[in-house]
């Protein structure tokens, strides 16, 4: 692989006019696809195989007007002291706000507060429910902004009116996030490389890489059913890895330009070791991408598949279109130096702290290692009480009319009025079995209320509501969704008629089941797959080993960490979480995905670089710290870059964006700088020549990739010499790597 990719490397660089026109062709054409064939999505959350979904699919064929699957608001209207919603007064504007909502876009009911009795004891709060024929994600900006107008009567008439549940959540819109993000990139750049052309081309690279991939996915709108959230991961991998990628090598051909060589030659050897990394760091991330498909939620393997894409893209425009781009700069990208930024050149012959820190692990490995392991796992303690689960209103801001509409339901009749269930029962006489089941619910714990069963005309379906105690996110309303399904057995082995409870509370508790399922799955499949990529890559079995080890240290420290702020609390101010609750049921997943990926960038081009240097004959010592020398600086500058991306998303009002950014800049935080850059060379000093080993007749049997580049170097120092020569940009002179490489070589 080596070899094809040194002669990719040269001949991009050679035919940079050619390879540059191709990529922006391709650029046009896909934006003409995106332009022409982007069709409407289809943002239908479903979770195959569940009660709750399998209820909500019954719904929708035998009680249409039910609207099962349709977002819904709960409008709260408070008396201020001394008056109630039941006075003339407030009555006149709580049934003004109900008559402009019936009148809404996009509106199947409204239910009024009077007649369903839904006013609390003392006549100070008062609710109604609006449901909405489509689901949250289809609602138009013009129905979320009537269902906001429709509240000024009733503030007119004096009352405190707020709005919760998911019809009222704008979705997610394109921040400036991604903006600071390539921001950050570029001064961290600059600061790693010391010159400004340097800077510019994985920006260069990555902004081109990620129009391609966001435009052929807009493009596939037109041809499959997709979700509106599914370019949002894209995006934010598509960016980050791209960066990451362009900068190894910008960094690599930077070293070659300094070992003398000339710049096709260069480019050749930049992109022949380090995309040799580039390939299998790119393949390991698409294998913890396209993984998600386990989870069997469509919106997820979606999103995984997409985001898989764009790192493709990343990968091959790394391999092609920037060594072109190396073309045009030539030996440019070692000059524009910037006052006190020397891209890493040590100063008066002394040593980089890179090499430092790795030379002080060399010489203590044992403390290192046990210090590191024995901090991780006390952060990693507070995991052990991690609670998933798919929190809503409660956990918004206080200062949000969410929040505010949440508490006032639960002041006036309860947590359970913010998370009712609904219950269906099917089959025979369902208006019979109906009244029977209901009664049999409401001698379980923890039922606050139980509403008489609707049929539909035809008597074989009915719907009755259940109101729990407990708040929606709860362990106990989480019991009783399971004690209902338990008497819904009995009920069908005695009368025929099944039951099932939906509703958004059992739809949450349903994904939060079915993603703590899929973690064990999922992690095996990821860290299975990786563990016999990196055996390929460094022909060893206890490095591949120490890396999956490695990483399952991040996790549970990450987790660790994540339970310990926006679970129990603690420097919760400090990180801007104003509630606590249950962690969200996606986001072990996404992490897992997302930090697997990065985590295995950094482990291949760390521990690449200490491969090569030991099959060159280096001491198992001396190859860490020679990797180190050249691997740390643009590995800490990669984290950093991801560190402050993913850390900007803490500055978001919404809890679950929030609560992403942390956990995501905390993983990679954890695996840079703890794991990779000091488990990894303290493991690989404690094991030396043994780090390794692999049996001989596994070595017989598996394919030699040889990433570090070992049969390319000697394959230039027997026919091509070393390729140093005239310099900038230059072709070798004639007699200097012009013959043609052995074919068989590759």
């Amino acid at each position: 692989m080596a070899t094809f990719l040194y002669r990719l490397g040269r001949f991009s660089f050679r035919r940079r006019r050619l390879v540059a026109l191709l990529w922006v062709g391709l650029l046009v054409l896909f934006g003409v696809g995106a332009a022409t064939l982007k069709g409407p999505t289809s943002n239908d959350f479903s979770i195959p195989g569940t009660e709750s979904q399998q209820a909500i699919d019954l719904l929708k064929d035998r009680m249409p007007q039910a609207s099962a699957d349709g977002a819904t608001a709960r409008v709260v209207f408070a008396a201020p002291d001394g008056r109630t919603v039941t006075d003339p007064a407030g009555k006149a504007g709580v049934e003004k706000v109900v008559a402009r909502l019936k009148t809404a876009p996009q509106v199947a009911s409204v239910v009024d507060p009077y007649q369903a009795k839904a006013v609390s004891q003392d006549g100070r709060i008062a609710y109604t429910q609006v449901t909405y024929k489509v689901s949250a994600i289809d609602i138009t900006d013009a129905a979320r902004d009537a269902l906001t107008a429709a509240a000024q009567p009733g503030r007119d008439a004096g009352l405190q009116v707020e709005m919760g549940g998911d019809a009222t959540e704008a979705m997610p819109e394109q921040s400036a996030t991604e903006v600071i993000g390539v921001a950050i990139a570029a001064v961290v750049l600059i600061i790693t490389f010391g010159s400004l052309i340097a800077a510019g081309l994985p920006l260069l690279n990555a902004i081109l890489g990620v129009g391609i991939a966001m435009a052929g996915i807009t493009a596939a709108t037109g041809l499959f059913e997709m979700s509106s959230m599914t370019s949002t991961l894209a995006l934010m991998l598509g960016l980050a890895v791209a960066i990451d990628y362009a900068l190894f090598i910008v960094s690599r051909y930077r070293h070659e330009l300094r070992e003398g060589r000339t710049g096709e030659e260069a480019a050749g050897r930049a992109v022949g070791t380090a995309g040799s990394a580039v390939v299998f760091a790119g393949l390991t991330v698409v294998i913890a991408l396209a993984g998600l498909a386990v989870v069997d939620i469509p919106m997820l393997t979606e999103m995984g598949l997409a985001a898989a894409f764009a790192v493709v893209v990343a990968v091959l425009i790394a391999l092609s279109l920037l060594p072109a781009l190396l073309g045009f700069a030539g030996r440019k990208v070692l000059g524009g130096w910037i006052p006190f930024l020397r891209g890493g050149a040590s100063r008066r012959g002394r040593a980089g702290f890179g090499e430092r820190w790795a030379r002080f692990i060399v010489r203590r490995p044992l403390p290192v290692l046990l210090l590191a392991i024995v901090g991780m796992g006390v952060i990693a303690l507070p995991a052990l009480d991690l609670r998933l689960g798919m929190p809503g209103d409660e956990v918004a801001s206080p200062a949000t009319t969410q929040r505010k509409a949440y508490d006032l339901l639960d002041k006036g009749f309860g947590p359970g009025f913010n998370g009712p269930l609904m219950v269906v029962v099917d089959g025979g006489e369902a208006q019979a079995a109906g009244q029977r089941f209901a009664g049999e619910i409401k001698a379980l714990p923890d039922v606050a209320a139980v509403s008489q069963p609707q049929a539909n005309p035809a008597g074989d379906t009915a719907v009755l509501t259940v109101v729990p105690k407990s708040g929606p996110s709860t362990a106990q309303t989480e019991d009783l969704v399971s004690a209902i399904r338990d008497k819904g057995g009995v009920l069908k082995a005695e009368t025929g008629a099944s039951a099932m409870v939906t509703g958004q509370t059992a739809m949450a508790i349903d994904v939060s089941a079915k993603l703590s399922g899929a973690l064990a799955p999922y992690l095996g499949l990821v860290v299975g797959l990786a563990f016999i990529l990196l055996m390929l890559v460094f022909r060893s079995l206890l490095v591949p080993l120490k890396a999956t080890l490695g990483f399952l240290l991040t996790v549970a420290a990450t987790f660790g960490a994540v339970v310990a702020v926006f679970q129990w609390g603690w420097l919760s101010g400090l990180f801007g979480v104003d509630t606590t609750g249950p962690i969200m049921s996606m986001m072990p997943i996404f992490m897992i995905g997302v930090v697997f990926g990065l985590a295995m960038d950094y482990q291949v081009f760390l521990v690449t670089r200490m491969r090569e240097e030991h099959v060159h004959g280096a001491a198992p010592g001396e190859a860490v710290v020679t990797g180190f020398r050249h691997g740390a600086r643009v590995v800490t500058a990669a984290a950093v870059i991801m560190i402050a991306v993913f850390a900007g998303f803490l500055s978001s009002s919404e809890s679950m964006i929030k609560m992403m950014g942390f956990a995501l800049a905390a993983g990679v935080a954890f695996d840079a700088f703890v794991v990779r850059m000091t488990i990894v060379p303290a493991v690989m000093a404690l094991l030396g020549r043994a780090a390794w080993w692999l049996p001989g007749w596994l070595a017989r049997v598996l394919p030699n990739v040889d990433v570090e580049g070992e049969r390319l170097r000697h394959l230039l120092r027997d026919g091509q010499g070393d390729g140093r020569g005239d310099g900038a940009g230059g072709a070798p002179r004639p007699g200097e790597g012009e013959r043609e490489l052995d074919p068989a070589v590759t």
